[in-house]
């Protein structure tokens, strides 16, 4: 759990700079910004879902996943924890849920999130979580400055499913193989890309509602090896 720690420190401290900074820097630059750090995600989605080996099964986990996370509803549940953290820390700032939910995806849903706690579960190495602690902290920085201080609250869910990945990957060594973490991260590509139009304002996509999707290439890569087709 190490990782993931020190993931949440470098989160807490790039969201209070950037949330006292936000007045020093102009709205436009807020604005190019925002834009620049979305292309930035827009590609890393790409270069992540260009991973895969079965590109079938990404489009077939995304469809699936949304229909999951669209009959559980996760994209309302996270607006609700979002107006209320809201209520409760940041009256007055429209940007609240915004700023946590975006950051909560973004920190989430990529490759080394994934890949790091699994190898801090199944290795005990942190390298990769530290190097992503290093990407959040900067990438805090830019939100907290543009969409305020809910950012800082992306440290629960991204401490917990880091944390229960890291769990899970230690109990199941054996499910969490090569090729069900590079689909795993394909998945979460074809997501961060999602995450990248709605910073951009292209299109409201409820990317939580897509979170599923990431369990879908365990499922069919386990049964495929127990049926053996």
């Amino acid at each position: 759990m190490i990782g993931s720690i020190v993931n949440v420190l470098a989160i807490i401290t790039g969201s209070l700079l950037g949330y006292f900074m936000r007045n020093g820097i102009k709205e436009e630059y807020k604005a190019t910004i925002i834009d620049g750090l979305a292309l930035s995600v827009l590609i890393m989605g790409i270069m992540s879902t260009m991973k895969t080996e079965n590109f079938l099964l990404v489009i077939t986990s995304v469809v699936i996943g949304s229909i999951v996370g669209e009959i559980i509803g996760i994209e309302k549940k996270l607006d609700r924890i979002g107006f209320k953290l809201q209520q409760r820390f940041g009256k007055g700032d429209s940007n609240f849920s915004k700023g946590f939910i975006t950051a909560t995806l973004v920190f989430c849903i990529g490759a080394m999130s994934i890949v790091g706690s699994i190898e801090a579960g199944l290795t005990g190495n942190y390298k990769t979580l530290f190097a992503k602690s290093v990407i959040d902290g900067v990438t805090s920085i830019i939100f907290a400055s543009s969409l305020g201080i809910g950012v800082i609250f992306s440290i629960f869910p991204v401490f917990i499913y880091q944390g229960t990945i890291t769990i899970l990957s230690t109990i199941l060594r054996d499910v969490f193989t090569p090729t069900i973490i590079n689909e795993m991260s394909a998945v979460g590509g074809v997501l961060i890309a999602g995450i990248a139009i709605n910073l951009m304002g292209i299109k409201k996509i409820r990317v939580s509602n897509m979170l599923p999707a990431l369990i879908v290439p365990i499922i069919y890569i386990l049964v495929k090896g127990f049926v053996g087709f």
